[in-house]
């Protein structure tokens, strides 16, 4: 009787030692665990990070293709027009994300400082010292950098200057990773606002990665540069010194720029209202010269008088792919809809495999 006990008990024992076994296998979370990652290492892709061209989601989105076209003067900033664009009204529940988490894209908790940070009230600081890396502070201020080579890394920036971090003409190098830049509204030099979370003054590109960014109205404005892995959110709308409600934008390219600008992997959100000065989560505006060169690839994207500006007519090697447009703010992502002055015969201007959040693809309207 004993021994019939015994060999019950085991039975039982390696039983839910295998149930245990299973149940370990087919758990889960909503976040993918972290992989491991130095405190001394300059990068480290989050879970799901892209930094690298991404095949994207599966999807029948279509694609467009330019072809060779002459390109005309600069023109003026787009103007938002009333009515839908872009979206199929074919509703389809494939391929539908909840939120950006859902499907892997940035958020609070894959961005920012992986380290304990320490309080550093520099105010505006001048950085002139080539090569230098800024780790582990907590920043009161704002960094103009007059200098090369310059890494910025596990920090945070709070500012009440124009800019959190701004990298002036002449200089190169500038890397600004796994930092956290924001601002306190009401306090900044724009008649409390603040302007830019990072600005490219110059020619050269900068590298933005694994950053959380919040509160600026255009918050990382540049030419050119590479955009990979960041949480941009919670823009805060304010009225400028000219009096006019500023215009935001999630990412900024005013045109004329001379490399390559990459916008790949982000969580790029601008829940600015059509009547604060919304203007796109992405803005690829021919301001200052032709827009050229831009990849937009494998991006959360919602908000904005329209969720991208394509560059207007004379736009040309400009690169749209895997891009999922979110209905969180408006039904079709932006408030008078998802995509703008595209141009579709744009020499090498690729649009492809774009979706809105709900799975419904995404064709643009061509630009007027």
């Amino acid at each position: 009787m004993s021994r019939r006990i015994s060999r019950n008990s085991l039975a039982w024992l390696m039983l839910a030692a295998l149930l245990a076994v299973v149940g370990s296998a087919c758990s889960g979370s909503d976040r993918a665990a972290a992989p491991d990652c130095p405190d001394d290492a300059l990068t480290c892709p989050a879970s799901g990070s892209s930094a690298a061209p991404s095949a994207g989601p599966s999807t029948s989105a279509g694609e467009t293709t330019g072809s060779p076209a002459a390109s005309p003067s600069p023109t003026g900033k787009p103007t938002a027009t009333t009515g839908t664009s872009g979206a199929s009204e074919k509703p389809a529940a494939k391929n539908a994300c909840a939120s950006p988490s859902a499907c892997g894209f940035p958020d609070a908790r894959t961005t920012g400082p992986r380290i304990p940070l320490k309080p550093h009230k520099t105010g505006y600081m001048a950085v002139r010292k080539n090569g230098l890396v800024i780790r582990g502070w907590d920043i009161t201020g704002s960094l103009d950098i007059y200098a090369n080579d310059v890494t910025v890394i596990d920090t945070r920036i709070t500012s009440d200057s124009w800019w959190g971090i701004n990298l002036r003409p002449g200089y190169s190098g500038l890397r600004i990773l796994h930092t956290t830049i924001t601002a306190v509204p009401g306090k900044g030099p724009d008649n409390g606002g603040v302007d830019y979370a990072v600005s490219n003054m110059g020619t050269s590109s900068i590298e933005v990665g694994w950053c959380d960014v919040s509160v600026f109205g255009d918050a990382l404005a540049m030419g050119q540069g590479n955009l990979h892995d960041n949480y941009v959110h919670d823009i805060a709308p304010f009225i400028n010194k000219g009096g006019e409600w500023q215009h935001t934008n999630a990412v900024i390219s005013s045109g004329g720029n001379t490399g390559h600008l990459i916008i790949r992997h982000n969580t790029l959100l601008n829940p600015t209202s059509l009547k604060q000065g919304a203007s796109g989560s992405i803005g690829l505006f021919a301001d200052t010269g032709v827009v050229r060169n831009v990849t937009v690839d494998h991006n959360w994207i919602a908000g904005g008088a329209y969720a991208l500006y394509g560059g207007d007519t004379g736009a040309t090697g400009i690169t749209v792919t895997n891009n999922v447009f979110s209905t969180q703010y408006h039904p079709a992502s932006g408030g008078y809809g998802t995509v703008a002055h595209w141009n579709a015969g744009g020499a090498g201007n690729v649009w492809r495999n774009n979706r809105m959040s709900d799975g419904r693809p995404v064709q643009p309207e061509p630009a007027s």
